[in-house]
């Protein structure tokens, strides 16, 4: 690709948010940045954070009056006053393209130039009574979503799955749409020394003999935890050495999350209690450690935009048994076992399986470590990078 020398603007209001979007953002942009492509990059913060920002950006901040990430969650509102400094901002710098890297903190940009907005996913579409508390969120996210489109110059989103979705639900048309890709980070690796795992098994009080199915992310009604707990009392029955670890924030600021009914759900069976495990938000670092002692990660999700925590196991060699739903199938392949999600029976047949056909453990997870490797930060950068040159209207290279 030759230099187009162009200024990318980027909301930067989602860095610190703990959800897939957060690290989306962080992860993209470190891998932008890392790239000798000719690019400017500009951060636009409410708050600046205080670590972690990459070399070679810019970084500005828009106001210090209150965390605008706190507007990702769902619960409070940016006001025009920072619409207005944001669209100031954006007219004095005379970005080529502005960049939303998610539709959830997408604000009006009050200014004349080209944006690239990220829709991850339509799932608040399919399933809005299992995302929104009440009708008026759902409006307003629909109000939201309508304005983004808008503005949007070019729709960048991250599996086909998700572009179908937004041509199909969003009414997007095609020809805007631009898909990108997520990968691990270099930290999600096969460990070499086998204490890791077992000295982050003592450290969430898990038995050290336990066969770990492990669910990461968000605790959110349409990540269906509840409907894979559903099936773990056939599956203690049958498989008394299997323990299920629930790894993820359960403070109750989440995005609408439904910890306390999952928590409710556990605590009312004895055996549950004995078998299920909520960490809490665990650092990567830790995740790593528990990735390396866990058979296998449990992805019940009724639908997903991506799906990178599959990926983050997958580097580990570890393999998915994985609802059948949304961007998963075609994310997994041959790296794991599919089941409909709503079918605590058909869940059970499918951890059955894993743990009691021989060498299909051994199997799977070999197929996970080649899977992984098809997915990186560098060729999301990439494909990105193309993006903001078909918003400007230059081409992009060879695919």
């Amino acid at each position: 690709m030759t230099s187009p020398g162009l200024h990318v603007g980027i909301d930067a209001t989602t860095w610190s948010n703990d959800r897939g979007f957060g690290r989306f953002t962080r992860e993209l942009v470190n891998a932008l940045a890392a790239r000798d492509s000719g690019f400017r990059y500009t951060l636009i913060f409410d708050q600046l954070p205080k670590t972690g920002l990459p070399d070679g950006v810019e970084v500005w901040s828009a106001s210090g009056s209150r965390e605008l990430l706190e507007s990702a969650r769902g619960s409070n509102a940016r006001s025009f006053q920072f619409f207005w400094k944001l669209g100031r901002m954006a007219r004095k710098a005379d970005f080529d393209v502005f960049f939303f890297p998610a539709v959830y903190s997408y604000m009006p940009l009050l200014a004349r130039v080209p944006c690239v907005v990220c829709y991850h996913d339509a799932t608040a579409e399919r399933i809005p009574h299992l995302l929104f508390p009440a009708k008026v969120n759902h409006l307003l996210w629909r109000l939201k979503t309508s304005l983004a489109k808008l503005q949007t110059t070019r729709a960048m989103t991250v599996s086909q799955s998700s572009a179908s979705d937004l041509e199909n639900i969003l009414h997007i048309p095609k020809a805007k749409i631009d898909m990108v890709t997520e990968g691990a980070s270099d930290i999600y690796r096969p460990l070499d020394d086998p204490r890791c795992a077992i000295m982050a098994k003592e450290k969430y009080n898990i038995p050290r003999d336990a066969e770990i199915l492990l669910a990461l992310g968000g605790m959110n009604a349409h990540k269906n935890i509840l409907g894979f707990l559903k099936a773990m009392p056939a599956i203690i029955a049958r498989l008394p050495k299997v323990h299920l670890v629930i790894v993820g924030d359960i403070s109750g600021k989440g995005f609408w999350d439904n910890v306390p009914e999952l928590m409710k759900f556990v605590t009312s069976n004895a055996t549950l209690s004995e078998h299920v495990h909520f960490t809490g938000y665990v650092c990567d670092d830790d995740v790593v450690n528990l990735f390396n002692g866990t058979a296998a990660l449990v992805f019940p999700s009724l639908w997903e935009g991506f799906g990178l925590p599959a990926v983050e196991a997958m580097s580990c060699g570890v393999p998915v048994l994985s609802s059948d739903r949304g961007s998963l199938p075609g994310l997994i392949g041959d790296a794991g076992l599919f089941y409909d999600p709503l079918n605590t029976a058909a869940i059970s047949e499918v951890v059955y399986r894993f743990f009691e056909e021989p060498g299909l453990r051994e199997k799977l997870a070999e197929a996970a470590l080649l899977r992984a490797k098809e997915f990186s930060w560098d060729r999301g950068a990439e494909l990105a990078e193309r993006c903001f040159l078909k918003c400007v209207g230059k081409k992009g290279g060879k695919d």
